[in-house]
């Protein structure tokens, strides 16, 4: 049996996580969830640092859900680690920020975005954007091979 696709969250705002988790449930959008609150623990994470020390990285999310505004590193400087690692380079990686900025998007995607969301403010809009994020990123897309 195939092991179900993981999902990681980089996200320090608290409501925002809760929902995240909520409307993946309310959309039946069951994978496994492993949520870090800063973009140096996002990094420790994905490469098996510091408290993730011996964490197995074969054991690679389908895609990572990235905050911009992060503390300690923010989230272009992570996407930016995550891309210039041949370990990383090719992880799926979307944006799901409040920045209505083009030089955020702008950087993003010469960053190596694969996406860029705007969070909804409305419940209804927030929780249509989670189902049809996990539907295409976590059921539709095909994701390289770990080894790349």
């Amino acid at each position: 049996m195939e092991k179900m696709k993981s999902l990681l969250l980089v996200e320090d705002n608290e409501d925002d996580i809760d929902l995240t988790r909520l409307c993946l449930q309310k959309n039946k959008i069951l994978n496994p969830v492993t949520v870090v609150r800063d973009g140096a623990e996002a990094l420790d994470y994905l490469f098996g640092q510091g408290p993730y020390q011996g964490r197995d990285l074969s054991d690679r999310p389908a895609v990572v859900l990235l905050d911009l505004n992060l503390p300690k590193i923010s989230g272009l400087d992570v996407l930016e680690q995550l891309r210039k690692n041949p370990l990383t380079r090719g992880l799926p990686v979307v944006i799901f920020t409040t920045s209505n900025e083009e030089k955020d998007v702008v950087g993003a995607y010469e960053r190596g975005a694969n996406s860029y969301l705007r969070k909804p403010v409305g419940l209804t809009q927030f929780s249509d954007a989670i189902r049809q994020f996990g539907f295409y990123w976590l059921t539709l897309n095909i994701a390289p091979p770990d080894d790349t």
